[in-house]
């Protein structure tokens, strides 16, 4: 409730959608939210408007560092990329536009939330449609810590104080307008919601081997047996991005775990015919979460973080949460001997080239004769809940998405241990860094907000009239034939036939008939250069022309 001016006038807004015990109001794409906004005059007040609007705003800032002084400034960024307005009646208003004292006034509003903003909200350069198209995705609420909650209880979203997106509900009473031309506000009010979209997930990205530092789909280590020993094989990790990790609808009362697994594929190559593979140690899985923004807009979707280190307009900011450890020393190897191997590839496709795809390919070092090892390796990957006790809950995730000014993405961090046979030495390890995605369910009762005219005609479509509604398969009318001009050629008589049969015997009819046919289709050529063009305007060709034209 806010107050403001001398009337104190009071402003308050007020949900009617089920939701109006919660700490946090939460919606997902398409939900409708439902309120009105009370006022309360506590003496006569004018009024000449009541705006109530449903906002979506994004703010970021980019700290410049200089050599010659902490800072130097900042460079910051607004973008307001959503404004609805909802239509107020004129019957809604007092009388004369004057709020009697100690009364209260309701105004109704009724919001739904977009799947798709509108195009002009994104008019920058941009590398390609697909980021125009990734920015037109309205972006989940971050940033905020006092809509940051699940339930009742505050949560951490993991992003820094520099990008905020935020939604809203405010309510602006004016009366007139000021000298300047401006409004005369004399009241207003706004109430935070927390909005978590729907978003699909999207194709694996295309990872290419040596260019893209923050993924990597493949490594190799060589294993030794000892520090000033001979080298004991190659040992291949290789895997593919998983699934996306799926997060319920926001309102969503007692949600089951979010969970999706990924595939580790090892490969052992040895240097010698009776090498052993490694025994294998831990396997730690961490989420990296990395928020990506920016003081003007992104022209391409982030790939990179090293394009955001130093720049005086783009930052990054990055936490790291372990999600599980676990011991491997139980996994067995299975030995192949087939020596047709194939070589190692210069790039890591998101699928191998084997016929199986279980099997790595060759690492650099492999020797085509001799046998090789793998196994597989099942890792869970399980998103902390608000009531995990590890050091990774009170976390909140929001889908990734890509906006104008702002990026969420997600990388998971494998790493994998080998015991060498010498205990002296460190145990060597490898790192996988895949990328994966989170993905959001919109709520199951949402439907799109249409007309009654368009409910009745999706019901006739859905019900099939239009297939069986008869249709007039009549000859056109004389209006449309009398316009069509061909040529019309009579068909030969029986003597005609008989005539044409009799010349055709004997060869110097039939070389003079030759002349005569060639006269003739030069004449029909020149008679059908002489017909006027036909009429484009009007697609209705008659019966008889047809004949006459393949006579």
């Amino acid at each position: 409730m806010v107050y403001r001016g001398k009337e104190k006038l009071s402003v308050e807004i007020k949900l009617n959608d089920g939701q109006e015990n919660s700490f946090i109001p939460s919606y997902s794409s398409l939900d409708q939210i439902q309120g009105h906004v009370a006022l309360t005059a506590h003496t006569d007040t004018k009024i000449s408007q009541v705006f109530i609007t449903f906002e979506g705003v994004v703010k970021t800032y980019v700290e410049k560092m200089a050599s010659s002084s902490p800072t130097s400034g900042r460079s910051e960024a607004f973008q307001c990329f959503l404004r609805l307005v909802q239509p107020m009646e004129d019957v809604a208003f007092p009388d004369a536009g004057v709020l009697k004292a100690d009364e209260t006034y309701t105004f109704p509003f009724t919001f739904a939330v977009p799947e798709k903003l509108l195009p002009q909200n994104c008019d920058h350069g941009r590398d390609n449609d697909a980021v125009h198209q990734a920015h037109l995705q309205p972006p989940p609420t971050l940033g905020d810590p006092l809509t940051a909650a699940w339930g009742k209880s505050l949560m951490d979203d993991m992003s820094p104080t520099m990008a905020i997106v935020s939604y809203a509900i405010r309510a602006r009473i004016i009366n007139g307008k000021k000298s300047n031309g401006k409004l005369n506000i004399t009241a207003e009010d706004s109430k935070k919601v927390r909005v978590v979209p729907y978003i699909s997930e999207h194709p694996p990205l295309v990872v290419q081997d040596g260019q893209d530092d923050d993924y990597q789909l493949r490594k190799e280590k060589p294993i030794k047996k000892g520090t000033f020993k001979k080298r004991l094989g190659t040992i291949v990790m290789e895997s593919t991005q998983p699934r996306s990790l799926c997060l319920p609808p926001p309102r969503t009362e007692k949600p089951c775990p979010v969970t999706t697994s990924a595939t580790i594929n090892l490969r052992f190559d040895p240097a010698q015919p009776d090498a052993q593979p490694p025994r294998l140690g831990s396997l730690v899985t961490k989420l990296k979460v990395a928020t990506f923004f920016a003081s003007k807009p992104m022209e391409d979707i982030p790939s990179r973080s090293s394009d955001f280190h130093y720049s005086s307009t783009k930052g990054i900011y990055v936490e790291t949460l372990t999600l599980s450890t676990l011991c491997m020393a139980s996994a067995q190897w299975e030995k192949h001997n087939s020596p047709d191997s194939p070589p190692r590839r210069d790039t890591a496709h998101s699928t191998p080239s084997n016929s199986n795809p279980n099997i790595p390919t060759a690492s650099s070092s492999y020797k085509h004769k001799l046998p090789y090892y793998t196994t597989h390796i099942l890792v869970p990957i399980i998103l902390p809940g608000k009531d995990d006790s590890a050091g990774s809950g009170k976390k909140v995730f929001v889908p990734t998405f890509h906006s104008c000014l702002l990026s969420r993405i997600y990388v998971l961090d494998i790493s994998l241990s080998c015991h060498t046979p010498d205990p002296s030495i460190t145990d060597p390890s490898l790192h996988l860094k895949l990328p994966i995605q989170i993905s959001a369910e919109g709520s199951a009762d949402a439907r799109p907000s249409i007309s009654e005219d368009e409910a009745q005609a999706i019901a006739r479509r859905e019900a099939g009239d239009f297939a069986w509604h008869p249709r007039s398969v009549a000859p056109p009318s004389p209006g449309y034939t009398e316009q069509a001009q061909f040529p019309s050629f009579a068909p030969p008589t029986p003597d005609d036939m008989e005539m044409t049969t009799a010349q055709a015997q004997s060869p110097e009819a039939m070389e003079a008939g030759t002349a005569s046919d060639i006269r003739r289709s030069s004449g029909n050529v020149r008679a059908h250069a002489d017909v006027a063009p036909p009429d484009y305007s009007v697609h209705t060709f008659s019966r008889s022309s047809v004949s006459s034209s393949t006579g």
